[in-house]
């Protein structure tokens, strides 16, 4: 297992609490920068002074106890193959960290591994972990581009898309948004990711978090609370927030 990697408050005062921090399979499911999503959560949780302990998680380690927030990313059908086989034998501690309230952010390949079952191009079925009530098909044609959503909890929501899986959602899971412009999870019914209790599942890539600050407070307010602690943000003093803004801005207006 890699040592984890300690991001000390960035506050004047004494640290406010301590957050672990899981990243799930970054050798094999982080093709697309979705590691950016780890970073943003670390540094917006040293701003507000809180210490994070960042640890990751590859086949054949040993699964971190204690933990405050799970990320995962995408990968390719090749990258989902060399994973299925742990992920399953860790598929009991994941449904019971869900159930407890973790929050867990999951995107693209993972996003399809915690559905019930992906089935490959080639007709290949990979059992996932049934976190969502979801199941994945691989398309013909990959779903491309600028994708915006409109979201009940986070307002507008902008991202990238990169994905020929097409997802439908069961009754027991509510989607993340629904899509302004974009294909979303299958490109038919208007509905873009999943969630369940504190877990969110996307297909938007990693420009998630830095783009949405808003869904990053909110996943690192889920994440405190479990700690037994209290989220109370103060205000950034940086041009961070206007960055994020304009950025929304700027992806909302671009064509596909």
């Amino acid at each position: 297992m890699t040592p984890p990697i300690i991001y000390r408050h960035t506050t004047d005062s004494a640290a406010r609490g301590h957050i672990r921090l899981l990243q799930l399979y970054p050798h094999d499911m982080n093709i697309y920068g979705d590691w950016g999503n780890t970073l943003v959560l670390a540094r917006r949780a040293q701003w507000q002074g809180y210490d994070v302990e960042l640890l990751t998680y590859d086949p054949g380690d040993e699964l971190p106890e204690d933990v405050h927030l799970v990320v995962g990313g995408g990968g390719q059908d090749s990258g989902q193959a060399r994973i299925k086989d742990d992920l399953a034998q860790r598929a009991g501690e994941l449904r019971a960290w869900a159930t407890d309230g973790v929050p867990m952010l999951v995107i693209c390949g993972l996003y399809q591994l915690f559905g019930h079952r992906f089935v490959t191009s080639s007709g290949t079925e990979i059992p996932g972990v049934s976190i969502l009530d979801a199941q994945t098909v691989a398309g013909h044609k990959r779903l491309i581009g600028n994708i915006t959503l409109d979201t009940e909890e986070f307002g507008t929501v902008v991202g990238y898309e990169n994905h020929s899986g097409l997802t439908t959602l069961g009754p027991a899971a509510r989607p993340f948004g629904t899509v302004r412009s974009g294909d979303g999870n299958n490109g038919s019914d208007g509905l873009e990711g999943g969630r369940i209790h504190h877990v969110i599942g996307t297909y938007l890539h990693g420009s998630l978090l830095p783009k949405n600050p808003a869904v990053a407070d909110w996943l690192l307010a889920r994440a405190v609370e479990h700690a037994g602690g209290t989220w109370e943000p103060g205000p950034f003093n940086d041009p961070v927030e206007a960055w994020a803004a304009q950025a929304r801005r700027v992806a909302a207006s671009r064509p596909r």
